[in-house]
């Protein structure tokens, strides 16, 4: 393993593509095997969803969601299947599933149920009161949190690098957001293709449905430490259900989480999971860190060429 210290962070709604997770699961038995796992424990065909489905049946919340982290930690076994193990673990919004489960704080079957019945949570709860979000590119924070503040029914949601804030609400809020940053000289708004305002205080009844299932389970100590998006710190597994029922309606704090990890040292940020979204955050956040996604077999090739000349 490399000497410089290593976070296994794991991607969040939006990372997912069709096939994810195939290649690497026909190749890895233990990635097979996560997939099966993880389908018992969520009742759903993980491996039918993951490396058949087409992207509309795909992008619905309740199956997206627990199909994300199920590839995510079938990743996680080939990565560990060539003996690499993280330093610190961290995930954007539902990844935090993913990474408590390689932390060892959680199994693969109970992240994955948790997740099918966060996913089900969110999906009603946007059903019931339904909303948008919207991400701002090239406004300071301070000036969309202003926004915020000033307009009524939208709230930060996802601070996840310099000049990219999601903001999330209800609808003719967020348009109203959007435009005002618009005026304010944000490069561009971008609304993002979700069923609901999520990571905001109109998902409540989300956090009230998940709250028994995530008071249930049993958080071992992690492995390896695991920093909240939530918090921004490292957080104990005494605090780990309380946390996941907060997120649903907190801002996720990437960029904060991110940079304090930074300061404990850490170099390269391996991102487990489909697509490299977090990687390009990263990059954006501090361009001297090493960003690596792994979702394929040929990224996991070019990670172990990496890790064993790092």
């Amino acid at each position: 393993m490399s000497a410089q210290k290593v976070a296994f962070c794991f991607p969040g709604q939006g990372s997912l593509a069709v096939g994810m997770g195939r290649d690497i699961a026909h190749a890895v038995p233990e990635a097979m095997e996560v997939y099966r796992r993880g389908s018992e424990a969520s009742g759903l065909d993980l491996v039918r969803l993951c490396f058949e489905a087409p992207e509309e049946e795909l992008v619905e919340t309740e199956v997206q969601q627990p199909a994300l982290v199920a590839t995510s930690l079938a990743v996680l076994a080939a990565v560990r299947s060539q003996g690499f193990e993280p330093d610190y673990v961290v995930g954007h919004s539902v990844g935090e599933f993913a990474a408590l489960a390689a932390a060892q704080a959680l199994t693969d079957e109970e992240a994955i149920a948790l997740v099918r019945e966060r996913g089900l949570a969110m999906a009603a709860a946007a059903r019931e009161n339904p909303g948008s979000m919207a991400a701002i590119l090239g406004l300071d924070d301070a000036i969309v949190e202003g926004l915020c503040e000033r307009i009524t029914r939208v709230w930060p949601a996802n601070y996840n690098c310099p000049g990219q804030i999601v903001v999330s609400g209800e609808s003719p809020a967020v348009d109203e957001c959007c435009a005002e940053a618009q005026l304010q000289g944000a490069r561009r708004t971008v609304k993002l293709r979700v069923s609901g305002a999520f990571h905001s205080p109109l998902v409540a009844r989300a956090a009230e449905r998940l709250r028994p299932a995530v008071e249930r389970a049993r958080f071992a100590d992690p492995m390896a430490p695991f920093m909240s998006t939530v918090t921004a710190k490292i957080e104990p597994a005494q605090r780990m259900a309380a946390l996941l029922v907060e997120q649903l309606t907190a801002p996720v704090k990437f960029t904060q989480a991110a940079r304090e990890l930074m300061r404990q040292g850490v170099k390269v940020f391996v991102e487990v999971g489909p697509g490299n979204v977090l990687t390009g955050l990263l990059k954006r956040i501090d361009r001297t860190v090493k960003a690596i996604p792994v979702g394929d077999l040929a990224s996991l090739e070019k990670l172990r060429e990496i890790l064993h000349s790092a």
